[in-house]
């Protein structure tokens, strides 16, 4: 087999892998080819300032696992394939000096055992690194179940690197994945996440001292294919950030690849929703259970998690925002980093007005039910049913849209 057959099919396989991110990193070049910038890839970002261009491949699709979800599994009558160190090193080259690519996203099946395979991955990166002197980004899966040394020295070599831990609960795992255990999954991600800290304790003793994955690790979560619910997936998530140091957790949408699951592929509005949700637990200071009661354990398709949280606590509103301090204001929906900031900014020199607001990025639609400014009352939930309020939100969001792409941030 030619290694473009072999690209062709390993290409094709790691479609499935949704936990790709480029940003984050910061790699000097010192004399070899390519550079990853701090804010991810070099040489290329998108208008809304993601990074593009990874080659992004399965070093092999042979596996001896045969997880019902996976459209690798071993029972599944598909052509096979597999590269060599070699090939993967010649083929990065040759792609990024002609510009096709800035970066590397490894991930592979499981040949023959966990300690097989992420030798050869990390023969990869090693060979990358130190015999090609390539700067750019690379991003490697690790392998369930291999010995803590591999991982070590994977991590040594990649900026990003990570485990998938593909199931809401072991239960779940149990089920749809019985070769792999809670233990193979958890232990890699741990060494992972001890790997990053020493490493950030090092550099600040010596500056040279190496780096240990930079841009962190993340993992990668299937919705779906199992019945648990939204709020059980947040608090893995939740978890996960708190006992990891995870950057990331991605959720990617069950996509029938084998009919004895009976998961349904869920609507691309969930997905984006439980991102919105994570984004507000992240980067916004709010609880798993502020966003997802007890007797509410999914999220509202209707509306973003901000907004619907704030219909369910109108004791909290208005927030004058004049008064309000920061973290106040990220709890107005319609309120992002920066227009808060700019509120808080601007409102030292003159009283916020609210004709100004709209000119610091507050989307309007949402937030004037939920605020009030120099006096002046707000249309807020106070005074009107909220059941009308929910009605006006729904019709002035954004309707039938299933492109994570197309979809809205939790303003």
């Amino acid at each position: 087999m030619t290694v473009q057959q072999k690209l062709a099919i390993l290409s094709d396989a790691a479609k499935y892998d949704a936990s790709c991110s480029s940003s984050g990193s910061s790699r000097k070049n010192r004399g070899g080819t390519g550079e990853a910038a701090s804010s991810g890839i070099c040489h290329s970002w998108t208008p809304d300032g993601r990074c593009v261009s990874l080659l992004k491949i399965l070093f092999t699709n042979r596996c001896v696992y045969d997880c019902a979800y996976c459209v690798s599994r071993y029972s599944n009558d598909l052509p096979r394939a597999s590269f060599t160190p070699e090939e993967v090193v010649e083929l990065t080259m040759n792609f990024y000096r002609r510009n096709y690519i800035e970066g590397l996203f490894l991930s592979s099946a499981v040949e023959k055992s966990p300690d097989y395979t992420m030798e050869r991955l990390v023969k990869v990166v090693e060979m990358l690194r130190r015999e090609q002197h390539f700067g750019g980004y690379i991003h490697l899966k690790t392998i369930p179940g291999a010995s803590d040394e591999l991982v070590r020295r994977a991590g040594l070599c990649c900026d990003r690197i990570s485990v998938n831990i593909e199931l809401p609960s072991e239960d779940s795992l149990r089920k749809l994945a019985p070769q792999k255990t809670k233990t193979d999954i958890l232990t890699p991600m741990r060494s992972i996440g001890r790997g990053i800290t020493e490493s950030r304790a090092e550099r600040k003793k010596h500056k040279k001292a190496p780096m240990f994955a930079p841009a962190g690790q993340s993992t990668q979560l299937i919705i779906g294919a199992t019945p648990e619910d939204d709020r059980r997936i947040l608090t893995l998530s939740d978890s996960l950030y708190r006992h990891y140091d995870l950057k990331r957790v991605y959720f990617s949408s069950y996509i029938p690849v084998n009919p004895a699951v009976t998961g349904t592929r869920p609507h691309l509005l969930r997905e984006h929703r439980l991102y919105q949700a994570d984004w507000l637990m992240r980067l916004y200071g709010f609880a798993c259970d502020e966003i997802l009661p007890a007797d509410a354990p999914f999220l509202d398709e209707q509306l973003d998690p901000k907004t619907a949280w704030a219909l369910r606590h109108p004791e909290r509103f208005p927030i004058d925002v004049n008064r309000a301090d920061y973290e106040e204001l990220l709890r107005i929906p319609g309120v992002g980093f920066r227009s808060a900031q700019r509120m808080v900014t601007s409102r030292r020199i003159a009283a916020l007005r609210r004709e100004d607001l709209s000119k610091f990025g507050v989307v309007m639609k949402r937030a004037q039910f939920f605020i009030t400014c120099a006096g002046r009352d707000p249309l807020d939930a106070l005074r009107m049913p909220r059941a009308s309020v929910r009605q006006i939100l729904m019709a002035s969001g954004p309707r039938n849209r299933t492109a994570p792409n197309q979809l809205e941030l939790p303003l």
